[in-house]
């Protein structure tokens, strides 16, 4: 009703509502461009997002593997420099007080037996006498610490005011002291050792050693030993990078294959490269590639059969029983003949779905067998006597070569190898029903039964032989068929540990032969 009275306002009336609308776009410009911009403001930022996501994903293992590698590595080095320049400095500055404290305990002990005005003069010619003046400075302190004489010159005068010399002459025993010359500001190691005579402090013999060329010395030390770390650190990085593009550009490899696999380019394969654990991940990657093509084309051709080989029966079912129902066939004859193909493409359509529902049953893993002691002859026979009548009504005739001899009973599922008889017959009648003829026989060979069944029709071709028993594979053949009938004939007979041979008969025509172990085995 709406659109009646828009059509009938006049040009006048529209022509006012087209100014209107206008009007209220113009005025509803601005937010509708504020609320367009806003997901196209968006859409970039969280592309941006994403791609910087990517990126950021992208070489992270191969990253955090080269940092917490390396700095594992530096920090190992500096805790090994570090520990072993602290060892070297305690060694050379235990060496030196050793050396210092024994020369000083030496000195002492020769001046133990004089006085503090007599002392001096003796001091004076041990200092002429001293050899290792150049590297080592003697004074000989009064008893309150005062410089009377040292190595350098004659008199100093001055008071160290170290710890050593003050402790040695409050607990008159031996000091020693490492630190900073109060006077000179250089890095020195000082060993006072009292001089007593009678139980008396007569004054202080002290050692004192430039520590300048030891710390020289360390600092070179740690040099090499930061340069040989430095080396190991980057010898290690090397490695590393090495060691990551041999492992990690693999796994790049197989990891974008997988991304491609997953994005529906099914059947790619990686080029193996290495007969290692990355190898068997190649491998597995190319097989399940190749299952997952396989299956991939396997539901195409699944799809594409039964939606074909459905469509055919119904098709005819469908028409026949439209017209049965308007009444359109009135002739007795016809409406027999009506019936009769619906009758047989409902069956055709029944055995279809058998063979779906145990494709189905077999590709999931939900096949079982009931197996049992049974008469293997007397279920053939069954079958053979269910499609006598069947194909002598289509002018085919059935003929079973009797074996008189007895079977003794086999472990096998009656209803799965019944069915793979009828299966075998219904292929028979669809493939070599030309031939007019089609044979069943059974017999004992040591201790198997034989089973064959043999039409006279125009046979296999020899190329399409070996994939002749593939799931939907049809050949070049016109029968109709979902192509799995024989694929599910194998299944059957593999389970009761036997096995199904086809190929061409001498003469003409197609032949399987079936072998099934008496005792199971």
């Amino acid at each position: 009703m709406e659109r009646e009275e828009v059509r009938t306002v006049s040009e006048e009336e529209k022509q006012q509502q087209r100014q209107a609308a206008r009007s209220h776009r113009r005025k509803r410009k601005e937010p509708i461009r504020r609320e367009k911009s806003k997901p196209e403001g968006e859409e970039p930022e969280k592309k941006e997002k994403r791609e910087k996501k990517k990126k950021h994903s992208s070489g992270a293992i191969r990253r955090r593997w080269l940092i917490n590698s390396v700095l594992t590595t530096f920090c190992i080095v500096a805790v090994a420099v570090t520990a072993l320049t602290l060892a070297i400095s305690n060694y050379y500055i235990s060496t030196m007080r050793a050396s210092l404290e024994s020369s000083a305990q030496t000195a002492a002990g020769m001046f133990r037996n004089f006085t503090e005005s007599t002392y001096l003069y003796s001091a004076r010619q041990f200092i002429n006498q001293f050899e290792d003046r150049d590297v080592i400075e003697v004074q000989f302190l009064s008893a309150t610490g005062w410089v009377r004489m040292t190595s350098l010159m004659d008199i100093s005068g001055g008071f160290p005011g170290t710890p050593d010399v003050t402790q040695a002459i409050e607990t008159q025993t031996m000091r020693s002291w490492e630190g900073e010359d109060p006077s000179t500001g250089d890095h020195i190691m000082a060993v006072s050792a009292p001089i007593v005579y009678n139980g008396t402090l007569v004054g202080v013999v002290r050692f004192v050693t430039s520590l300048r060329l030891m710390d020289a010395q360390m600092i070179r030390v740690v040099l090499s030993m930061a340069a040989v770390g430095l080396f190991i650190v980057a010898m290690m990085w090397i490695y590393t990078v090495y060691f990551s593009r041999s492992v990690l550009e693999p796994v790049s490899r197989v990891t974008e294959t997988a991304k491609r696999i997953a994005t529906g380019s099914y059947g790619v394969q990686l080029e193996k490269r290495s007969d290692d654990e990355i190898g068997d991940l190649v491998d597995a990657i190319n097989d399940m590639s190749l299952k997952i093509d396989q299956a991939e084309k396997t539901q195409s051709e699944f799809i594409s059969s039964v939606s074909h080989e459905l469509r055919t029966p119904l098709t005819a079912i469908n028409g026949w029983a439209e017209t049965l129902y308007n009444g359109e066939v009135r002739d007795a004859q016809d409406v027999k003949k009506g019936m009769g193909i619906i009758v047989s493409e409902a069956r055709r359509l029944t055995n279809m779905v058998e063979e779906l529902l145990e494709f189905s049953r077999i590709e999931t893993g939900r096949f079982n067998l009931s197996v049992e002691p049974m008469d293997i002859k007397a279920e053939l026979e069954d079958a053979v006597y269910t499609y006598r009548e069947f194909f002598r009504r289509k002018g085919l005739e059935l003929v079973y070569d009797e074996c008189e001899e007895e079977f003794p009973p086999i472990s096998g599922d009656p209803e799965r190898l019944r069915q793979v008889f009828c299966n075998l017959l219904d292929n028979a009648d669809k493939h070599g029903g030309s031939g007019g003829r089609v044979d069943v026989s059974i017999r004992q060979s040591g201790d198997d039964v034989l089973i064959r069944i043999r039409d006279y029709g125009p046979g296999v071709p020899e190329e399409e032989l070996p994939f002749i028993k593939y799931k939907f594979y049809k050949g070049s053949s016109k029968a109709r068929g979902s192509g799995i009938g024989l694929a599910v004939c194998e299944e059957i007979i593999q389970a009761h540990n036997g096995t199904m041979e086809i190929g061409n008969a001498e003469g003409g025509g197609c032949m399987v032969t079936l072998r099934l172990p008496i005792h199971g085995d």
